[in-house]
């Protein structure tokens, strides 16, 4: 219990800061939009980069990291649905909707909670990957389709996809390094100032999601339900789904079923929120749904290790 909480404290004293600064317009007007787009365009990116420049492919290609990614994978279409077909909203909003119900924060709250509570990073530096490398171009792609209003030339846009999104070029590179075995031989000249900028991701997401929970409005009864199911897909659904998976499909038990199951159910990642504030979409919805399933999961992350551990 007592490690999980400590993998929480960072988050909430980022956050309630943002909040502050926020409410008492400390930083001025434009702060939010300013730090989120920092955050996305060069904080991220520089992060992501050095964490993939010194990852292993072949990490994902395990049973764990598959049960893992298979639950991710339904929970994402269900969300998908939901947001279509239940809750009417635009392609974009979708995979945004789809993304708050299934991506988890695998950085700034994953990597703290598995070196409290699991004792090894590996596992979740293979999930993180995963996501990386398969949900955010999918993400992005979806969210493209809609801004760009059609089909149009769409496999020009995703040929051009890594090179217009800082994210995923950033991560591309990093990979590249990586395959080519130069991750721990890139000079300081290049890593130093990477470094600098991507200790500053974390903080700078969390401080403009805390500053956005200022701007609260009055929710719709639709907009409410939709924020409920997604926190309940994401924070009871998706460890579920991912238990099953992992025990009786893959086989899996001890140490192994008790990683996929407390990764799967950490909260969705602040990604959703800085996603949607970037591209113009709904950020009332992502900002949210992260703040709720980050608490929500306070309890249900207790939960998962008291009985797996």
């Amino acid at each position: 219990m007592r490690s999980v909480l400590t993998g929480f404290l960072p988050i909430w004293a980022v956050t309630a800061l943002g909040w502050v600064a926020g409410r008492y317009r400390i930083l001025g007007d434009e702060a939010q939009t300013v730090l989120g787009r920092f955050a996305f365009t060069f904080a991220m990116p520089s992060l992501l980069f050095l964490t993939m420049s010194r990852s292993h492919v072949g990490d994902v290609a395990t049973p764990g990291v598959a049960a893992f990614a298979v639950a991710l994978l339904a929970v994402f279409a269900l969300g998908l649905t939901l947001s279509r077909w239940v809750f009417r909203r635009r392609l974009a909003d979708q995979s945004i909707g789809a993304m708050c119900a299934a991506y988890v924060n695998s950085a700034n709250l994953g990597i703290p909670v598995a070196v409290n509570v699991l004792h090894d990073t590996s596992f979740i530096i293979a999930a993180a990957l995963f996501q990386m490398l398969f949900i955010t171009p999918l993400i992005i792609i979806l969210i493209d389709l809609d801004t760009h209003r059609g089909l149009g030339k769409l496999w020009l846009r995703i040929v051009q996809l890594p090179f217009r999104n800082p994210v995923v070029a950033a991560s591309a590179a990093g990979l590249m390094v990586a395959a080519l075995g130069k991750g721990d031989a890139l000079p300081s000249v290049v890593t130093s100032p990477l470094h600098t900028l991507g200790g500053a991701g974390v903080p700078s997401a969390l401080f403009a999601l805390g500053m956005s929970l200022n701007a609260r409005t009055r929710t719709s009864p639709d907009g409410r339900t939709q924020r409920r199911l997604l926190v309940v897909l994401k924070t009871g659904v998706q460890p579920a789904l991912a238990y099953a998976l992992a025990r009786w499909v893959f086989g899996l038990g001890g140490h192994a079923l008790f990683a996929v199951v407390l990764c799967s159910g950490l909260p969705t990642a602040q990604n959703a929120f800085i996603f949607a504030s970037e591209y113009g979409l709904d950020s009332e919805l992502p900002r949210d749904t992260v703040l709720l399933s980050t608490l929500l999961s306070m309890a249900t992350l207790s939960a998962i290790a008291y009985f797996l551990a």
